[in-house]
């Protein structure tokens, strides 16, 4: 296995509540090697006879994580033993939501969906597709692709932790994903589809999802190319699902999508901030590695911001103004949350400005979606 790090330190990352430490300035290259179980990372003979264990990563301490953002699959996630806890965790719900609210644009979009048991149920098992399976799917193939940057950046992470095996991961992943293309053909049938579009979407973004975390191509080690992707999986993808499940998928509607995951891609890099180290470490050009953290800050608030004043825009030349007026009154709260937090310390803050900013451009979506329907 690839060396991932230089230190001092003899490190065994087969526990989560190592004492935290200072590191030292002699270094030596590190071998990390996975067992079935467990990841270990040792650190190789070093001349000092001095051996400190490394400083873990103070953003998450497992020891006094919170049971509930561990559920959610976010940081400062608690240290869980149960193993269908684990694998929850692994799927990030909190991330399903973008997902979940997607479908709904594209129903409301296609002008087609009604409250009926009918097309309630189809929605639900579209919202299923997108958020716990193939969302699910995604985040876990992320995390197993993951797994050396982790162990630099937040080595009490489920995998790089060893709280759950490789074998356990690698059969989750592909539960998730044979669950989400099963909900796929299941919809096109129910649709009465001739062409199976709905599976094919899926089947699409299963693939960009894989291309995305995994060598050769890795399409998040280019912090352009990968971050788009990642905003229009969040973005496009579900819309058209829903559009295609309850009308027609127009190349009106691709275009305008495609558009809107600009700022799909500035919701993409906040996460970055939090993975400079080892992103650097492992050759990946994030935009706060290639641009520096205080370029990267207003790329990412500019890509949000002017991707959706472009939309407004559009929808006035459009002749719907009172959509336009609604869409410029929900991106002026984001841009306050993004000077109160995001601006002034994007790892601190990326948890409370993407809890306080982002239901104004999910909404944004929506008057968008519903403006097209009309």
């Amino acid at each position: 296995m690839a060396s991932v790090l230089n230190t001092v330190s003899s490190i065994r990352l087969s526990k989560l509540n190592a004492s935290r430490v200072r590191t030292q300035s002699n270094l030596a290259p590190i071998s990390v090697s996975f067992t079935r179980r467990r990841l270990t990372v040792r650190a190789a003979e070093t001349d000092t006879n001095e051996a400190v264990e490394p400083q873990v990563p103070d953003k998450a301490p497992a020891k006094n994580g919170s049971s509930f953002n561990q559920l959610l699959g976010i940081k400062g996630a608690s240290q869980e033993t149960n193993k269908w806890k684990i694998r929850l965790q692994l799927t990030k719900p909190v991330t399903w939501p973008p997902l979940v609210w997607g479908v709904v644009c594209g129903a409301a979009a296609s002008g087609n969906f009604h409250w009926t048991f009918e097309d309630v149920a189809k929605s639900i098992v579209c919202m299923c597709m997108s958020g716990p399976f193939l969302t699910g799917y995604t985040q876990t193939l992320n995390d197993w692709y993951d797994r050396e940057i982790d162990a630099i950046n937040e080595p009490y992470r489920p995998i790089p932790s060893g709280a759950i095996s490789e074998n356990e991961v690698i059969t989750q992943i592909w539960v998730l994903l044979l669950g989400g293309l099963s909900c796929a053909g299941i919809l096109d049938v129910w649709a009465g589809h001739k062409f199976p579009i709905v599976f094919y979407l899926a089947l699409g973004g299963s693939f960009l999802s894989y291309i995305y975390s995994a060598p050769p191509l890795k399409l998040k080690q280019n912090g352009w190319i990968g971050n788009f992707a990642l905003g229009a999986s969040y973005i496009s993808l579900p819309w058209w699902a829903g559009q295609a499940l309850f009308g027609t998928l127009t190349p009106d509607i691709i275009v305008l999508t495609l558009l809107y995951s600009i700022a799909g891609l500035g919701i993409a890099i906040v996460n970055d901030f939090k993975s400079v180290e080892g992103d650097r470490a492992m050759g990946l050009q994030s935009l706060p590695v290639a641009f520096g953290s205080e370029t990267a800050k207003w790329i990412c608030v500019g890509a949000i911001d002017i991707t959706q004043l472009s939309i407004a825009g559009y929808l006035l030349g459009a002749g719907k103004p009172y959509y336009a007026l609604a869409l410029v009154a929900l991106i002026a709260p984001q841009v306050f949350f993004q000077f109160k937090y995001f601006l002034k310390d994007p790892v601190k803050y990326d948890v409370k400005y993407q809890a306080s900013a982002q239901p104004f451009l999910v909404l944004g979506l929506l008057v968008t979606a519903l403006a097209v329907s009309h």
